[in-house]
């Protein structure tokens, strides 16, 4: 990272010209005040939900840890015909350590969870259990703690192993990004600020925090953020023209319309709050490989003008970006697969389907995010090549050790 900073040689470039650089610092710095002082405003004061319904029911049920010392099963009771056969490893009572809270120690004879879709649950599981107000207990679910921090260490195992220092400095930008979400961006809606306007503060708070540390203080990575910021300005714009256009109002399940209701939220600023979330994910990944693409392009070739190297990085963008577009997709369709499968059995047309509240949802997100990221590439390839081709004069050819501009243009032919 010290290597890489505002004023120092990167790969053996020519240095930035000092205008390059106060011009980004002129962008970058009100726009970091803006940032900062929005933070400071929408932040919420922590009282968010306390006196909701949804408050008061997470309060009336404590939940404990236990574990099952002995289950005994017993034959299901009879169903009416036509209605689901219940899973015999569903019927009977389990013997439950409660593991946590006042009863600790104590063993507590609970029935185990039947309908469609139960858990199955053996002698030995780790459990969590309800407790009621009035010492009741009822065998809610398994704890997963144990698997899920195992799974969470293999993860940063890896990604340290791989990316060495620069692991690191992306996990701790994982932990800030969801310490802005956990700490402003969730209890900012909650406390009934403006979900558009939370969504915007905070994608720019993290992008801001997180590019800087993980990618450090260059030129590079301000061409970087300023790439996101534009683009993710252009796909919250695209979002509220076309959620206007489709009449979607965020309400498709039950979750929404309880959020709705009872906690006076606004569903379609909560809509265009999550596209604009689940855009930023994926735009810095865009920028960010555009903007270094474009840095060791000019390392290599130094005779390239600007045309030359937009030229050259746009081919590189273009083929990353057929590939982010598939995946996009992908991910949309893994994540509606249980939805997509319910629609297939019920012999609706395929436009019927499609035109539903939330499936048209989704491809409304889904078709936002994606011209976003098109648009990300040559806003961020521009803004770097036009800072690429104002090196400081008198420095002499840069070096490099990346291919030179033979071997490029044979691997382009």
């Amino acid at each position: 990272m010290g290597a890489d900073h505002f004023h120092g040689h990167s790969h053996g470039s020519a240095p930035p010209s000092r205008g390059a650089v106060l011009a980004s610092l002129a962008v970058l710095v009100p726009l970091a005040v803006a940032t900062l002082a929005c933070l400071v405003w929408l932040w919420p004061s922590g009282q968010a939900g306390q006196g909701t319904p949804a408050g008061r029911e997470e309060r009336a049920a404590e939940r404990v840890e236990g574990t099952i010392s002995s289950i005994t099963l017993r034959r299901c009771p009879a169903v009416q015909a036509g209605m689901p056969v219940p899973d015999p490893a569903t019927c009977g009572n389990a013997t439950v350590t409660v593991g946590s809270g006042p009863d600790t120690g104590r063993n507590v004879t609970l029935r185990l969870p039947g309908g469609p879709g139960a858990q199955r649950f053996a002698v030995g599981d780790d459990v969590l259990l309800l407790r009621a107000g009035d010492g009741a207990y009822q065998l809610s679910d398994h704890d997963r703690s144990t698997p899920l921090w195992l799974l969470g260490g293999a993860f940063a195992l890896a990604v340290i192993a791989f990316g060495r220092w620069r692991g690191v400095t992306a996990l701790v930008g994982l932990a800030v990004t969801f310490g802005l979400l956990l700490t402003f961006v969730i209890p900012a809606v909650l406390a009934g600020e403006p979900p558009m306007l939370v969504a915007v503060v905070g994608s720019a708070a993290i992008m801001l925090a997180v590019l800087y540390l993980t990618h450090g203080f260059s030129l590079t990575t301000s061409m970087a953020v300023l790439g996101t910021l534009a683009s993710l300005a252009l796909t919250g714009l695209l979002s509220y023209g076309a959620l206007g256009l489709a009449r979607l109002n965020g309400v498709t399940d039950d979750s929404a319309l309880t959020l709705g209701m009872s906690l006076s939220i606004d569903t379609r600023g909560l809509l265009l709050a999550s596209v604009i979330i689940g855009a930023l994910g994926v735009l810095d990944d865009v920028t960010v490989t555009q903007a270094v693409t474009v840095n060791e392009l000019a390392a290599a070739n130094p005779s390239y003008g600007f045309a030359r190297l937009y030229r050259a990085a746009g081919r590189i963008g273009r083929a990353h970006i057929a590939s982010v577009i598939n995946t996009i997709i992908l991910a949309y369709a893994g994540a509606s697969l249980p939805l997509l499968l319910l629609f297939s059995i019920g012999s609706q047309p395929l436009g019927e389907v499609l035109t539903t509240p939330v499936v048209a949802q989704e491809i409304v997100r889904s078709v936002v995010g994606t011209l976003g990221l098109i648009a990300a590439v040559p806003i961020t390839t521009a803004l770097s090549a036009l800072v690429a081709t104002r090196r400081s004069p008198g420095e002499g050819q840069p070096t490099s050790a990346l291919p030179s501009t033979r071997s490029l243009r044979r691997a382009r032919s």
